[in-house]
């Protein structure tokens, strides 16, 4: 049944007021549009006009401005919880990926016993580094997923996501920067295609990580609604 334009500009309206993921936003406001229209079809079933009765399930809904909050909380929510996907399986996979590499890079074995006596700590702490960012991630999309009802505050488990991956991503890229260069790496390296692949599927992942840390921070620099009770 057509409608008289009052929930196509209510659902409009609300639109623009919430930012995050587009996926979920879009899903968010399609629900609440489903929701708007069924209430005025009722309404109308019990005799209002079609625009008073959409006017009438808009008041129903609440303003925007009542709403917004608690649908931004959840964008919120759903932004941790895609960096914490996103953490969870590319860290591990980065350090899977190098250590694979490593292992089957055709280079004399002179080649390896010429590296810098630094070269193995600094490879190990670069991948018990990324092990960790790997199990935080883990724990916060237990913590965004079926722990959520015990948080009080979920934005601020997005929030540290965001602040974390900005924090150790400059610190991973010097480790790793000093692997690749200050070792003066394995003579062919910078020609050998394996290896090349990975690095760009590095910095895909870096990519992916750094977006999603930006979205976090971005949504959660201030809170316009208060904690959960």
């Amino acid at each position: 049944m057509a409608g008289s334009g009052v929930i196509d500009d209510y659902v409009t309206g609300l639109g623009h007021a919430l930012r995050g993921p587009r996926g979920p936003r879009l899903d968010m406001i399609t629900e609440a549009r489903d929701s708007l229209l069924d209430t005025a079809e009722a309404l109308e079933g019990d005799g209002l006009e079609r625009e008073e009765a959409e006017r009438a399930a808009v008041e129903e809904f609440g303003t925007i401005e009542e709403i917004a909050p608690g649908y931004q909380e959840e964008l919120s929510i759903a932004a941790g919880r895609r960096l914490a996907v996103v953490l969870f399986l590319t860290v591990p996979l980065t350090t899977a990926m190098w250590s694979l590499i490593w292992k089957v890079f055709p280079a004399a074995p002179m080649a390896y016993e010429t590296r810098p006596d630094w070269f193995v700590p600094v490879a190990r702490g670069l991948d018990i580094l990324q092990m960790l960012i790997g199990v935080l991630g883990g724990v916060a999309l237990f913590a965004l997923g079926r722990g959520l009802r015990r948080i009080r505050r979920p934005r601020l488990v997005t929030r540290f996501l965001g602040l974390l991956v900005w924090a150790m991503l400059p610190v991973m890229l010097a480790l790793s920067g000093a692997l690749m260069f200050g070792s003066s790496g394995p003579d062919g390296f910078g020609d050998y295609l394996p290896g090349a692949g990975v690095a760009l599927m590095s910095l895909l992942f870096w990519g992916l990580q750094l977006y999603g840390a930006f979205t976090c921070l971005s949504l959660t620099r201030r809170a316009p609604f208060p904690a959960r009770v």
